[in-house]
C-alpha cells in the first residue's frame, strides 16, 4: 500500500476499549514509523493515551459534554478536515464513529462490517466474535498489509511525574502507618460503571481482610466516582495496611500504582485493563458479562472468576443497574475465599519463578 502520512484512529468508547486498541496502534507504528498517528477519544479515556510513543497526538472529543449534538460533530469534522488525514481506522461501531471520518473527507476508511453504518468505510473487516478484542482490532490492519505482532499486549506509559506522585503517596502512607509495606501490595478495584458488574462491597472487604491477614498491604484503586465505595470497603479493616487512592490519582498514575503491586483484583472494568497495560497479573471477577465477549485478560498469570452454567448469564453486553431476575447469583456465588485463593496462586507462581 502507499504509506499514509497522517493516520487517524477513531475510538470514543470506554477506557478499557481504548486500552485494548493499543496493540493495533503499536503494530501500525512499528510497520509505518514515518507516519503520524492521531487518536480521537473521549476526554476521560484520553488519559490512558498520554505519553504513548506510538501516538503523536490525542484529539479529545467530548461527545456527552461540550461537543454533544450536531454542533459538536460539525466542529470535529472541520478540525479533522484541516488536518488532512490520509487514513482512518475505526474500531468503534457506532453510526457517529463511521460518519465523522466520511464527513471529514478522509480518503481511506477502515471499519468493521458490524458497524452501524459500514457503507461509510472504503475497507470493511469482519468482526470475529470468537476472538479476543485485541485480535479483532488487529484485524483492521489486514487491508493495509500490516502484520500482527506475535505478542499483542497493550502498553501504558506513566511518566516521571506520575512515578513521583505515586512514590510520594506511598512515602506519606508509610510515614503515617509504619505497618504499610509498599513491597507487598495488592491492588483492589471494587468499582464499575455498571452495578451488575460489581462484586458486592462486603465481599471485597472480606477479601481485603484475608489479604491483610497474609501480611499484605492493600491499595484501593478507582476514580472520583469510586471514592465512596472504596471508603466503604476500607471500613473495619486494619487501617495501617490500607491505602485508599480512589479519586486521588489520574489514570496513568493509577496504572503506575498498579504496576508496583504484586497482583490486581478487579471487576470487569477499567483497572483490569490498566493492570494488563503495565504487566501486573489480574484476578478478574465477571458477573453479568462473560469472558467470551472477548474483553477478559488472557495472560498466563491472570485468573478469571465467574459462575458457570447460569442460564441468565450473560444478561447484557455491558451489564446493567439491577439484576434482571433479582438474585444476583452470578456475583453472590463467588466467595471471598475463592478470590483469595486465586490471588495466592498468582503470588505462589511469582515466588516459584523468582
Amino acid at each position: 500500500m502507499n504509506h499514509p502520512g497522517r493516520i487517524l484512529i477513531f475510538h470514543t468508547a470506554f477506557i478499557g476499549d481504548i486500552v485494548l486498541t493499543l496493540p493495533l496502534v503499536q503494530a501500525l507504528h512499528a510497520h509505518l514509523p514515518a507516519s503520524r498517528i492521531a487518536f480521537v477519544a473521549t476526554p476521560l479515556a484520553s488519559g490512558v493515551l498520554r505519553n504513548h510513543p506510538a501516538i503523536d497526538e490525542v484529539i479529545s472529543y467530548d461527545k456527552k459534554g461540550r461537543d454533544r449534538g450536531l454542533a459538536g460533530v460539525i466542529r470535529l469534522v472541520r478540525d479533522l478536515r484541516r488536518r488532512r488525514f490520509d487514513l482512518a481506522i475505526v474500531p468503534h461501531r457506532s453510526l457517529r464513529s463511521a460518519l465523522i471520518p466520511w464527513l471529514a473527507r478522509i480518503p481511506r476508511r477502515v471499519g468493521f462490517t458490524t458497524s452501524a453504518a459500514p457503507a461509510f468505510f472504503t475497507d470493511k473487516v469482519r468482526y470475529r466474535r470468537e476472538r479476543n478484542e485485541i485480535g479483532r482490532d488487529l484485524d483492521l490492519l489486514i487491508p493495509l498489509g500490516v502484520p500482527s505482532p506475535p505478542e499483542s499486549l497493550p502498553r501504558l506509559y506513566p511518566n516521571e511525574q506520575d512515578r513521583e506522585i505515586v512514590q510520594a503517596m506511598l512515602e506519606r502512607r508509610k510515614a503515617g502507618s509504619p505497618g504499610f509495606d509498599a513491597s507487598r501490595m495488592i491492588a483492589v478495584a471494587p468499582g464499575s460503571v455498571w452495578n451488575t458488574k460489581r462484586w458486592p462491597a462486603e465481599r471485597f472487604q472480606s477479601l481485603c481482610r484475608m489479604l491483610i491477614a497474609d501480611g499484605l498491604s492493600v491499595v484501593l484503586i478507582g476514580g472520583e466516582k469510586d471514592a465512596e465505595l472504596c471508603e466503604k470497603v476500607s471500613e473495619g479493616l486494619e487501617a495501617e495496611r490500607v491505602l485508599n487512592s480512589a479519586g486521588h490519582l489520574s489514570l496513568l498514575q493509577s496504572a503506575e500504582m498498579i504496576r508496583r503491586c504484586s497482583a490486581t483484583v478487579s471487576n470487569d472494568s477499567a483497572p483490569m485493563h490498566l493492570a494488563v497495560g503495565v504487566g501486573t497479573p489480574v484476578v478478574a471477577i465477571f458477573g453479568a458479562t462473560v469472558p467470551a465477549f472477548g474483553f477478559a485478560p488472557t495472560g498466563a498469570r491472570d485468573r478469571i472468576m465467574g459462575v458457570e452454567g447460569l442460564s441468565c448469564r450473560p444478561c447484557g453486553i455491558h451489564g446493567g443497574d439491577v439484576c434482571p431476575i433479582g438474585s444476583f447469583t452470578c456475583m453472590n456465588e463467588i466467595s471471598p475465599a475463592e478470590v483469595h485463593r486465586a490471588v495466592r496462586s498468582i503470588l505462589a507462581a511469582e515466588k516459584r519463578s523468582a
